[in-house]
């Protein structure tokens, strides 16, 4: 039987220790510089934008490129705003998102891939209206340092599409009246904590 002395024991500590993957970061959501958007086309002559006002982020990474980020945002359905009072109460009615009943929709990472120099693939799943898809998001990132806190920022721009009727958000409402493709557009900037 091979003796294990406190020597190589150390020296193989020491090995692992080497070897630990890093902590993880996290990343917050700074809400006063953020902005989940949407838009979507109305009689195919004309764009409806609106937004959700109650939105919260996190990223968790353990790397400086964010290859490995995990992203989980919530945005609370009753939020939402198209600068038309009548029309947001009618979205959150039955017709539409069903607030009463769905009062959130989320967004949680799978994949966070950096395809050119700070352009990234994200895939996840988003849940609305009781239903989850399958997404995938384009996400253009700038990184700098807060001047006033000293702490490492990133914004990120996202862009994608989802269909409406995918969500069974009005699934009898005719394309030609409200369009099934949703644009999706974000911007949000983080703070590492």
């Amino acid at each position: 039987m091979r003796k294990i002395t406190l020597t190589s024991t150390l020296a193989i500590a020491g090995l692992l220790m080497a070897f630990k993957a890093p902590a993880p970061a996290t990343w917050t959501l700074d809400k006063s510089h953020a902005r989940l958007g949407f838009s979507v086309s109305h009689l195919t002559v004309s764009d409806v934008e609106g937004s959700f006002k109650k939105v919260d982020a996190s990223i968790t990474t353990t790397h400086n490129d964010f290859s490995d980020a995990v992203v989980e945002l919530t945005a609370e359905v009753s939020s939402v705003n198209t600068d038309n009072e009548q029309r947001d109460k009618h979205l959150l009615s039955a017709d539409f998102f069903d607030a009463a009943k769905y009062p959130t929709l989320t967004f949680k990472s799978r994949s966070f891939k950096k395809v050119k120099d700070n352009t990234y693939k994200v895939t996840g799943d988003l849940t609305l209206h009781g239903i989850t898809k399958p997404v995938e998001l384009t996400a253009t990132a700038r990184s700098g340092t807060n001047p006033m806190s000293k702490k490492p920022i990133t914004g990120f721009k996202i862009t994608g599409t989802v269909k409406r009727t995918d969500f069974g958000i009005a699934p009898s409402t005719p394309g030609a009246m409200l369009g099934d493709e949703v644009s999706l557009n974000a911007n949000a900037e983080f703070t590492q904590e």
